[in-house]
């Protein structure tokens, strides 16, 4: 069959001044593009040009950048997120350009300024336009070439970027060099692993999307017919992997830095270790990376990755040989926490060669434990009567089990053959049900509840639920040494179902010595189908590919359950027979090592410099962590700051916030104000115990503010909005939030903070139906759980209409009138001056005005004249050519006037009034808070 994209795809080789004046500098325009200008101290000048491409049907909004000098230089392509658009790697692509690389960064079809529809990547449509940016690099006369028509190149991105850069390697032999991040291989296996539809992944894809109807037809008539059905057929599988990269896996032939992510239930490590056998079996180098974030969250690593791939290019596009593009794997370990700033620590581990997923493989016996059965069924607890093969041990005290010689497979089951390797295994035969309609779910991974869960794991620290008479478990004796899981567990069982398919989510645990805790290693499950075909024979299992820890003494529990949250089970109530035949089977990846952690010089060359040095530093951290005491002078006060200070990082004398000092009273609404840069959101960080100050202190309610302070718990906060689950209610979704944090139910005051959000009955509704104002206000319910004495507000009024923004504002003037106290950072300067009774001005760091709203916006030399009749416009133009008055305007009711001093004194100026017959009912200062915060910060700026 012709390929369709045969007839185009190419064979050939392989300083700061006032707001205005930055504004105005934006909008220069060059020819078909807008020019703009970005530098720094000790970076080249990098040019952007804007400009609307079209191509292949659409119009493909794009930006290129470029650095000084008249030389040819490689390109790079970078790609955005789903949902995103070119601004979102705008930084990457401005740092790249600094590095001598032509630039060019494009929204994909159906995002951003880009026309079109939404085809997930098709060979005929945004792999298409891909070679369109190609063809059209090819023709600037800064991009380097290794033919006519074929510009060195190379293509990033990452998820649906990352994607179409492995796209374009396969369909477009101009591409030299790829490095895709957190990206998919099969996104048909992806989405459907083993035939199990990820449901909230998929309806979260679709929503960041715009809706279903932003996509091709073909594509929202799969999807909705899979989300109806809860289960992909072969057409909706054909449908995706079509637009895969494992479409063209043998076409992918260039060097590729693969760097896939850790904490992500929507692509996880096994996508990466399929793309990089194939990609390897074609001959092309491949380096595999894990990082720690993903798209559940946590630490993307971002400068690291970065500069990873600016090597890469470096090595593969620029051809230079010294450039170090790192080991065959490495993979990011994360363990404990720093006691200075609460961030986790985080050691790189590598091997020469990616070890895959199986390798090193560690077979740790493990026996039935007993549970809670189903209601209405009974508890098989009967022992396997198979026996130990010949030449093996017991394995009953979580060593490795020897492998077996031959050996019989015990009554009913085939037998294991000569030399199987099955482990010894006493374990059990457990029953149990498939509730009907699959509900309640057990929990693993929640997307879009926000980044951090998968993370915490590592950690200790576990929130996973399964629930009694819902999955079979098994577990391990006591580790008597430590085991580091590096890569996808196995485990063969045999899983037979009363009717139709079976569908079972594996999971391995880490169980605490005492049973009390147990750890689901980066929050990941692996779903299984059984059909009828499959079941009542041995089944081997894959399991979800991680990189974890697991102590002495702590104990390894394979949990296979019938629901997950996260995906879609049959709804017909359905009993399940699980049989574990055999050990589980634990790749360690011997062959990967732990960086250690590098000596300073002085700890061999200078044992006298040493020890004078660790006594400083042991001083130095008793200071930094020794808490003041609580001030009871400060008891009711709910916040006072205290000259505080703090540098930008690596900085000696440049401040994000310096000499800073105000006071919050209780039932103020206080607004935070200034321009970008004030150092605002550093203030808030330092308020919220997330960044330690470099001088000064914070006090709430007399309690000086470090890292993890009980007084914390008094503080709510809402910054940047939180991410719910579509399909819950508005209830349901705070509900869970509270059950995570561990705190007792009745703390949680729900009732009260829905009562001031003012949701009504939008309560009960899936979160998927609500406004953009909606979502902003449960969002600030969730901030005001446990009804904090002090709530911190940044940006709440961010994306909200006029009506939106004015509930947001009663709902912030509701909250401070039960004597509670709200800070609130905005923006949106007529909405502070309406709902803040307090205001704090900064500018470049520093204080620039505090008090009330009144005051501040009462001073100046505007007057607003109010009179008993409407004023005309012949009065007005008296009104203006009034000596010492320099403007006066009509009112919008046309029953005052608006009256610029320039030299007159109010007193005068009602004397003239007067004697012009105007009837005048009252004159007083007037200032908006607009003019007010221009005036304080041109003032500050002189």
């Amino acid at each position: 069959m012709e390929n369709p994209t045969s007839r185009w795809r190419h064979r050939l080789p392989r300083t700061r001044g006032r707001w205005a004046a930055v504004v105005a500098a934006l909008a220069v325009l060059v020819g078909a593009g807008t020019w703009t200008a970005t530098a720094d101290d000790s970076a080249p000048s990098v040019h952007r040009q804007d400009r609307m491409l079209k191509m292949n049907g659409v119009s493909v909004d794009t930006s290129y950048f470029t650095s000084g000098g008249s030389g040819r230089r490689p390109a790079v392509l970078i790609g955005h997120g789903f949902g995103g658009s070119k601004n979102d790697v705008r930084a990457q692509a401005e740092k790249l350009a600094a590095d001598g690389y032509a630039v060019l960064t494009w929204s994909a079809r159906g995002f951003g300024k880009t026309t079109g529809e939404i085809e997930l990547n098709a060979p005929d449509a945004e792999v298409k336009d891909v070679s369109g940016l190609i063809d059209w690099l090819a023709d600037r006369p800064e991009v380097q070439l290794d033919a006519e028509g074929d510009p060195r190149v190379g293509v990033t991105g990452a998820s649906y970027g990352g994607a179409v850069s492995l796209l374009a390697a396969g369909y477009d032999r101009r591409v030299d060099a790829v490095a895709p991040v957190i990206t998919y291989w099969d996104l048909a296996e992806a989405l459907f692993p083993d035939g199990v539809f990820k449901k909230l992944w998929a309806g979260i894809f679709v929503s960041s999307g715009g809706g279903c109807e932003r996509f091709q037809k073909q594509l929202c008539a799969m999807y909705e017919r899979v989300a109806v059905s809860g289960k992909p057929d072969d057409a909706a599988r054909a449908l995706l992997r079509e637009r895969s990269p494992v479409a063209v896996a043998d076409r992918i032939d260039v060097p590729a830095l693969i760097l896939q992510g850790q904490s992500d239930s929507l692509f996880p490590l096994g996508q990466a270790d399929a793309m990089a056998r194939a990609i390897e079996a074609n001959g092309s180098p491949v380096s595999v990376d894990w990082i720690a974030g993903g798209h559940d969250g946590g630490d993307d690593e971002g400068d690291r990755v970065q500069s990873r791939i600016g090597d890469w290019f470096d090595r593969y596009l620029k051809q230079d040989e010294n450039a170090d593009t790192g080991p065959g794997f490495r993979v990011t370990r994360t363990g404990g926490v720093d006691s200075t700033d609460g961030a986790a620590l985080k050691r790189g581990a590598s091997s020469d060669a990616y070890p895959g997923l199986n390798s090193g493989g560690r077979k740790i016996t493990l026996t039935g434990t007993p549970r809670q059965p189903a209601p209405g069924v009974a508890q098989d607890t009967t022992p396997d009567t198979r026996q130990d093969a010949p030449g093996t041990g017991s394995g009953g005290n979580g060593q490795d089990a020897p492998a077996a010689g031959s050996g019989d497979g015990g009554p009913g089951l085939p037998a294991t053959g000569s030399g199987s390797g099955r482990a010894a295994s006493d374990g059990l035969t457990q029953t149990f049900r498939n509730p009907a309609g699959s509900s309640p779910p057990s929990v693993s991974a929640v997307p879009g509840i926000g980044g951090g869960l998968s993370q915490l794991s590592s950690l200790g620290v576990g929130l996973s639920l399964d629930f009694p008479g819902q999955y079979a478990s098994f577990e391990s004796a006591p580790l008597d040494s430590a085991v580091h899981l590096t890569g996808s567990p196995t485990a063969t069982v045999t899983v037979k179902a009363d009717r139709g398919d079976a569908v079972l989510f594996g999971k391995v645990y880490d169980v605490s010595p005492d049973g009390r805790q147990q750890v689901l290693p980066s929050q990941l499950v692996a779903p299984h189908r059984f059909t009828p075909a499959e079941q009542g024979r041995p089944v081997e299992l894959t399991l979800p590919a991680v990189d974890h820890e697991i102590d002495a003494g702590h104990r390894l529990r394979l949990v296979l359950s019938a629901t997950d949250l996260a995906y879609a089970s049959p709804a017909e109530p359905a009993t399940y027979r699980v049989t574990l035949d055999g050990a589980l089977t634990v790749p360690t990846a011997p062959d990967v090592k732990t960086a250690a952690a590098a000596l300073p010089w002085w700890i061999w060359g200078l044992p006298a410099a040493a020890a004078v040095i660790a006594a400083l530093l042991l001083l130095t951290a008793r200071r930094r962590t020794a808490t003041p005491a609580p001030d009871p002078a400060l008891a009711d006060v709910p916040l006072q700051i205290t000259d505080l200070s703090k540098k930008y990082a690596g900085a000696t004398d440049r401040y994000a916030v310096r000499d800073l000092g105000f006071r919050v009273e209780k039932g103020q609404v206080l607004g935070l104000l200034g321009p970008n840069g004030a150092g605002k959101t550093t203030t808030l960080r330092m308020l919220m115990g997330l960044i330690t100050p470099d001088a000064g202190e914070i006090r709430v309610f007399g309690h000086a503010i470090r890292p993890g302070a009980p007084v914390l718990s008094r503080v709510g906060s809402f910054v940047e909005g939180a991410g719910f689950l579509p399909h819950l209610s508005g209830r349901s979704n705070l509900e869970l939030y509270w059950q995570a944090t561990g705190r007792p139910a009745e703390d949680a005051h729900i009732d009260e903070a829905l009562e001031i959000a003012g949701l009504g009955d939008a309560l009960a509704r899936a979160v998927r139906t609500y406004s953009q104002g909606m979502r902003q206000r449960l969002a600030i319910a969730q901030a005001m759980l446990g009804m904090p004495d002090l709530l911190i507000l940044d940006e709440p009024t961010n994306g909200l209409d006029p009506p939106q923004i004015r509930e947001m504002r009663d709902v912030m003037i509701r909250y401070a009138a039960g004597g509670r106290t709200v800070i609130v950072s905005s923006h949106l300067l007529s909405e502070v001056e309406q709902s803040c009774t307090h205001l704090v001005v900064m500018d470049r760091g520093r204080l620039v005005q505090a008090g009330p709203v009144a005051e501040i916006t009462g001073s100046g030399d505007m007057l607003l004249v109010t009179t008993d009749t409407e004023v005309t416009e012949v009065l007005v133009d008296k009104a203006a050519a009034l000596p010492g008055v320099g403007s006066a305007v009509r009112t919008d009711d046309g029953r005052g006037l608006l009256v610029r001093l320039d030299g007159a004194t109010p007193a005068q100026l009602i004397a003239e009034l007067v004697r012009l017959d105007v009837p005048v009912t009252g004159v007083g200062p007037h200032r908006r808070l607009e003019d007010a915060f221009l005036t304080l910060i041109s003032q500050g700026s002189a």
